[in-house]
This record gives structure tokens, C-alpha cells and sequence, in this order.
């Protein structure tokens, strides 16, 4: 087994009064050339929005786009004919594909909204551009493994062109499990929403991040009540970016 291990205050940050950004990986002003990404995992950002702001239009292109609201709501306009709210308890997928211009924006004049934006690069190039969003609340489980993301259009969750499973961890303190990956050459990146559980062999703090890879499976335990967002992801890099 290999890991890395991302410390939540090593991660870059930048504050833009309106956004309060942490990156795990390099992104727009923060430059690390040992944080690039993890496999096809190519941004985790936890954003703040706050009252009445967001993103203005702006365009994407051949990348997966995953939003996972943690507090809040956040309004989601695009170039194919999208306007929809999401909420905590939903989980959003954009395929960028060919292009799509979006905007995202926190119309709540009360409260700031909290979300992790998630990137991962697709199996191929200039796929149709296409939106999804469903709700993961129904499906919540205590101590085990909740599925969000699958490469699959009927399993449980947003599927995405990639062979990526995303799993909510939700353990009450004491209590574990064994995660076993689904594809041999992919990696998990663990990454601590509350509280604080072992990971493999590495105690976890919120919004720590480890990586695991060359392994078939490793253990979470949970020291206190924790939930995680396991991303299991390809390692290798697609072609057209080689």
C-alpha cells in the first residue's frame, strides 16, 4: 500500500471576501507542482459562498464537474438549458464534454453556503456536454458505505465518464469497515468532512486528505463520530493528456 498524506492547513487558500476557497490540489493562484493531482482527481476545492454572491458565467470544457453542497443551497445556470437549485443532501455532475458555460450563485440573503467542488478528468475527449442531480438523502447509511458516483447510469447515484466510485462514509465512534476498491490499478482519496477516524494505518482530522493506492482494500475506523467522502479514482492518466 502507498499513501499521501494532505494535512487540512497545508491545503492553499485563497479569500476573496465573496469566496473563501481551501484547494487541496493546485488551482487558479495556488501552484504546487507536488499537488497536481491525485490520479484522474484533479480539483477538490472547499468553497464558501457567501450571501448573495457566486460565480459569474464562465466555461468548461472535457472535464468531469461534481458539486456536493455542505450547507446551504446554490443556484446552477448553463449553456444547455439548466436552471436548478442544490441543496445539502444532493449531489450535481456537469460533463463539460465539447463546452458548456455555467454560473453558480447563492441567492440566500441569510446564510453562506458551503460546497465541495470536485473535478476529475473523463476516459475521452468532447463527449456531449449534459447535466445531472439527485438527491443522496434517502440512500444515507450509518457505518457503512454510502454510494454517490459510479461510472454506471443505473447504479445508485450521478454516474460520470469514468470508472470513479464515490462513497459517503457515515461512522458512529468505535465503529468500522473494510473498503474494498472496485478496479485493481485505482486509488482512494480519503477526505475528512467532520470529525476524525483511522485510516489505514493514519489518524484523520476534518478536512485532512490521504491518498491510498496499490492496494485492493484498507480499513476506516472511526475515532469519534466521522464522515468521510471516499473518491476512488484510476491512477493512471487518460491518453490525450500523456
Amino acid at each position: 500500500m502507498k499513501t499521501v498524506y494532505h494535512k487540512a492547513d497545508s491545503r492553499g487558500h485563497a479569500d476573496h471576501g465573496w469566496l473563501n476557497s481551501y484547494h487541496t490540489f493546485s488551482f487558479a493562484n495556488y501552484q504546487n507542482k507536488d499537488r497536481m493531482n491525485f490520479g484522474v482527481l484533479r480539483v477538490l476545492n472547499d468553497d464558501t459562498v457567501s450571501q448573495g454572491m457566486g460565480f459569474g458565467t464562465h466555461p468548461h470544457r472535457d472535464m468531469e464537474i461534481i458539486s456536493i453542497p455542505l450547507e446551504g443551497d446554490l443556484e446552477h445556470k448553463d449553456s444547455i438549458g439548466t436552471t436548478a437549485v442544490i441543496k445539502k443532501g444532493e449531489i450535481q455532475v456537469m460533463s463539460a464534454g465539447t463546452g458548456v458555460m455555467h454560473s453558480e450563485y447563492n441567492k440566500n440573503k441569510d446564510e453562506a453556503v458551503k460546497f465541495l467542488q470536485i473535478w476529475v478528468f473523463p476516459k475521452e475527449q468532447n463527449v456531449e456536454p449534459r447535466y445531472d442531480q439527485k438527491s443522496i438523502k434517502e440512500g444515507e447509511k450509518i457505518n457503512g458505505f454510502q454510494q454517490i458516483l459510479s461510472p454506471n447510469k443505473n447504479d445508485d447515484g450521478v454516474w460520470i465518464h469514468q470508472d470513479a466510485w464515490f462513497n459517503l462514509a457515515n461512522f458512529k465512534a468505535g465503529n468500522g469497515k473494510n473498503y474494498m476498491l472496485n478496479k485493481k490499478d485505482n486509488g482512494v482519496y480519503a477526505f475528512v468532512l467532520k470529525g476524525s477516524a483511522k485510516v489505514g494505518d493514519r489518524i484523520l482530522n476534518e478536512r485532512d486528505g490521504l491518498g491510498i493506492w496499490d492496494t485492493q482494500s484498507f480499513n476506516i475506523e472511526a475515532v469519534e463520530d466521522a464522515e468521510i467522502l471516499l473518491m476512488e479514482v484510476p491512477m493512471e492518466l487518460p491518453a490525450y493528456l500523456k
